[in-house]
């Protein structure tokens, strides 16, 4: 009997963690992060696999089968962000300074009025249409890792005539900020898929954006081609890292030809040049 009490004992003594010959403990998830913490940049990081991304005490996404996930930071985030990690087993936490962006201001002139303040009724109903469609393109949340091989520029040549996140005044009127990178070319020039991803939207003939083409690289990071002359892709379709997607143009809202590059993730504006060249992320 004696025998069996201080077995007990023991037995009661053990750490709730203690493990059994042939028994497996689980432990919490690792962490690790990579990017640019700044406004308007990014972070991959890798953890466990399927585990809950929390931002800010907000679940935003999930990691991905082999672990990997993308966090945005917006334009106009703060100069904090907590990052957890949780999994069954336990969590793992990471507190990032968000360094402040470089943001200039950007005067353009001469648009047509109804390209800055529309007031038409029938026009107005016809941009709530639009919005709807881009809207639910921008919405997809595509279980892929193309964000993982990094990001090259979608056109070659080009001169940036424009940065991310500069206040925009068009014809006098302060606007909103501007959030995308405008790479001046001529008409026509190739668009190749920066990253691997799937195709959320493409159309043309929109009020604001002439052509447009959206690509999800994987967990909503999406990535917008505006002032299309043509789109080559279809929504659904998969494409490969410099894949043709469309070619240049001065649709829309524009007063030459360009291409304006834009990146959302979560409804966060993100400066999309701050991927080029970042990856590949690996573990």
């Amino acid at each position: 009997m004696a025998t069996g009490l201080n077995r007990r004992a023991v037995l009661a003594a053990l750490p709730l963690t203690a493990a059994f010959p042939g028994q497996t403990q689980a432990a919490a998830p690792g962490l690790s992060l990579s990017g640019k913490f700044v406004q308007g940049g990014f972070a991959v990081g890798h953890t466990a696999p399927r585990a809950v991304v929390d931002v800010d005490g907000q679940v935003l996404t999930t990691a991905s089968a082999n672990g990997w996930f993308v966090v945005g930071f917006d334009r106009d985030a703060p100069p904090a962000s907590k990052l957890t990690v949780s999994t069954p087993d336990g969590s793992a936490v990471d507190e990032l300074t968000i360094a402040p962006g470089d943001f200039d201001i950007q005067r353009i002139d001469g648009l047509p009025p109804e390209q800055v303040t529309p007031t038409d009724p029938a026009l107005l109903q016809r941009l709530e249409a639009e919005y709807i469609r881009k809207q639910a393109g921008f919405a997809s949340q595509a279980d892929i890792e193309g964000f993982r091989d990094g990001f090259i520029l979608p056109v070659v040549g080009a001169r940036r005539s424009a940065r991310f996140g500069g206040q925009r005044i068009l014809n006098g009127e302060p606007k909103r900020p501007h959030y995308g990178v405008d790479l001046a070319t001529p008409v026509g020039t190739p668009v190749r898929a920066p990253a691997a991803g799937l195709v959320t939207f493409a159309e043309t003939g929109l009020h604001y954006e002439g052509g447009l083409v959206l690509v999800d690289h994987g967990q909503g990071l999406i990535t917008a081609y505006l002032h299309l002359s043509k789109t080559l892709v279809s929504a659904g379709t998969y494409v490969k890292q410099g894949q043709l997607v469309a070619e240049t143009g001065k649709e829309g809202r524009a007063t030459g030809p360009h291409l304006c590059w834009r990146m959302k993730w979560r409804g966060r504006n993100l400066d999309p040049s701050l991927l080029v060249g970042a990856g590949p992320f690996r573990a």
